[in-house]
């Protein structure tokens, strides 16, 4: 716990050097962010702490403790780490504090806690996947110059799933693959903002708004890699890392402004 509680406070002040020390300070405050990019940072928060959780769940079961303390304590791992980056916000001039990011946190690790409590594993994970969108280059300032910005700053093509596991929740002969999951997926398209797709380059404002934005939903199956059968240790490690990420496969999408549904032979 002593080395969690140093790794912690040096992750914290490397963070605050790295990203807060050149921007003035205020009185803590919040701003209201929750309608910006149609809610898809929130569920980004949400994931975070689900994987951070996850993490901790396993570093404490590892180190010994109880299968109780390590569900509650460790699944908490994100929500602390999260919090810590709220206060940040909250004493930055440039951000503030995001009650909406504080109950997106308080979700990621509630479904980690709650599903390792009851079933001490994790049946439904929060899974990510990525493809790039010609929006960067519209705005790079913002959704990222290079490939690995844009892979976290472009929410345009993100894509965050919950992936059930179908076989875990039916009896235990029943033939379903264990490994087969049913994903529902969640994304967003047509942002060059966080809101209106204005916004000012070079004393300019520059207009966007012709752009449709939109929800956009999915459904496809999965892969659980966890379930994989394998008595290689270190096949074992890579699955479990990788099952973060949502394997591609054939699916269904809903576009929310036009309602058109779509066919996707790989959706990724």
């Amino acid at each position: 716990m002593a080395g969690n509680a140093v790794a912690y406070s040096a992750s914290m002040y490397g963070l605050y050097n790295l990203w807060y020390k050149d921007y003035p300070l205020t009185s803590f405050h919040f701003h209201n962010d929750n309608k910006d990019w149609f809610q898809m940072d929130k569920v980004g928060h949400a994931y975070s702490c689900y994987y951070e959780g996850v993490v901790g769940i396993d570093m404490l079961k590892w180190a010994g403790f109880s299968h109780k303390t390590a569900s509650i304590l460790g699944g908490s791992y994100g929500f602390f780490i999260q919090t810590g980056i709220e206060i940040f916000d909250g004493f930055s001039e440039k951000w503030g504090a995001s009650t909406g990011d504080i109950v997106a946190n308080t979700i990621g690790s509630g479904m980690v806690i709650s599903q390792s409590l009851l079933w001490d594993e994790q049946r439904v994970w929060m899974k990510l996947s990525y493809q790039p969108t010609r929006y960067a280059n519209i705005r790079p300032e913002l959704l990222g110059t290079s490939d690995i910005e844009r892979l976290f700053k472009d929410y345009n093509g993100q894509t965050y799933w919950l992936s059930g596991n179908v076989k875990s929740f039916l009896r235990n002969d029943h033939p379903f693959p264990e490994w087969l999951n049913i994903a529902v997926g969640y994304g967003i398209d047509g942002f060059v903002s966080s809101d209106d797709n204005t916004f000012e380059r070079n004393n300019t404002v520059l207009d966007y708004r012709h752009i449709p934005q939109a929800r956009q939903f999915y459904l496809a199956p999965d892969i659980d890699l966890t379930r994989i059968k394998t008595d290689n240790k270190a096949l074992r490690i890579s699955f479990r890392l990788l099952n973060c990420i949502k394997f591609p496969l054939p699916g269904l999408s809903y576009n929310a402004q036009n309602r058109k549904f779509g066919f996707n032979l790989i959706q990724f």
